[in-house]
């Protein structure tokens, strides 16, 4: 039991340095325009870049690795990432910086979805989401603890040793896995071909569908909730970094209780949560502009939205059993694709309705996902 826990634990960090080498360049971005001598629209490349690399490699990176010893994949993924690590560290060329970006991104659903499949067998089938929701603590962690630790540094010394914070996790990640994670070979292997056939279920493509619309109704409100917060909310630049914080902590929590939820009750879990998502988006629409309002919404929205991280996971790789590795790539492809499709809608709505009506993007989203779970609940009921 210990050595299952230390595995998980590892995958954790393991996976929360992956995340912070993706997000953690958000909260440095002035500094890399500092440094480089770009606008800071040029630098956001080193984010839109990785995001790029990781939609692209997402439905096939994971399912080439297959096959492979998991920890030797582990192992290459970790050495790729901590290389451009050191490289983002010492180069002065802004294109050395892209190609030091990309190279890792096209990993990164490697880690990701092997950390999920690996987690997932080395418990009972039962508590498998308890373990997929410790990883997701490492998602949550990577994508909103990161940005502020890595920002931090950066004031409070120079950008090298803030990019060095990435090195350093990803390191002690390489020097644990080879120290302390058993071989993990394949015990079956499955081929292409029978991977590639879960393609033809048509319980696959809802699922991918309801990724895509519960990521869109998360993302596309939450991508311009700092903007929000100081245009409709009225409050300060440094009560908004405390607000972004708040949901950070609470999506930690979601993760924690949706391990709970989905090991008790599945498939009410699924259904109540675009719900629940919507009352709470119904609420911020009409009580936004109060600050103890969106205190307590904030936190009810980022449970609900690290429970919702959870869901989409599970009803991927529920709908594909037998191709976990694959299944977990499709989830990490169609998440990015929701969360792209998100964004771009709900900057439409602000750009011709105003910031408030951000909220739109989720009830929309919201709706359509329910439409597509009683579909998918439908197809299992049946069989």
């Amino acid at each position: 039991m210990q050595r299952k826990n230390l595995l998980i634990f590892i995958l954790t960090i393991g996976v929360f340095g992956i995340l912070n080498t993706e997000m953690g360049f958000i909260g440095i971005l002035p500094d890399i325009a500092n440094h480089f001598g770009v606008s800071v629209s040029t630098a956001g490349w080193v984010v839109s870049i990785f995001a790029i690399g990781v939609a692209i490699s997402a439905p096939t990176m994971p399912l080439l690795f297959s096959g492979i010893n998991r920890k030797k994949v582990m192992i290459v993924v970790l050495s790729v990432f901590v290389a451009g690590n050191i490289i983002s560290i010492f180069t002065s060329n802004f294109t050395v910086l892209l190609i030091a970006r990309i190279i890792p991104a096209l990993f990164h659903p490697v880690y990701v979805s092997l950390a999920f499949s690996a987690a997932a067998d080395s418990v009972s089938k039962e508590e498998a989401p308890k373990a997929v929701s410790k990883i997701f603590i490492g998602v949550s962690a990577g994508m909103v603890v990161g940005v502020p630790i890595v920002s931090f540094i950066a004031s409070v010394s120079n950008l090298q040793l803030a990019m060095a914070f990435f090195a350093i996790v990803n390191v002690l990640v390489l020097i644990a896995t080879l120290l302390f994670v058993p071989s993990m070979p394949v015990k079956e292997k499955i081929s292409y071909g029978t991977q590639l056939k879960v393609l033809k279920k048509t319980v696959t493509w809802l699922s991918i569908i309801i990724v895509i619309l519960l990521n869109s109704a998360v993302f596309g409100v939450y991508s311009y909730l700092a903007d929000y917060l100081q245009t409709v909310t009225n409050i300060a630049a440094n009560i908004t970094s405390l607000m972004l914080f708040i949901y950070g902590a609470a999506n930690i929590i979601g993760n924690i209780l949706a391990g709970r939820l989905l090991t008790i009750n599945p498939i009410k879990t699924i259904l109540s949560l675009p719900f629940l998502l919507g009352i709470v988006y119904i609420i911020q629409f009409f009580m936004g502009y109060l600050t103890l309002a969106m205190v307590i919404i904030i936190l009810l929205w980022g449970i609900l939205a690290g429970i919702s991280a959870n869901i989409t996971q599970y009803v991927v790789s529920s709908a594909a059993p037998e191709a976990p590795d694959f299944a977990n790539g499709l989830f990490l492809s169609s998440a990015n694709i929701g969360t792209t499709i998100g964004t771009a809608v709900g900057g439409l709505f602000i750009s011709i309705m105003g910031t408030q009506y951000v909220i739109l993007v989720g009830l929309l989203s919201v709706i359509l996902s329910v439409v597509f779970i009683f579909l998918r609940n439908n197809m299992y009921s049946a069989k």
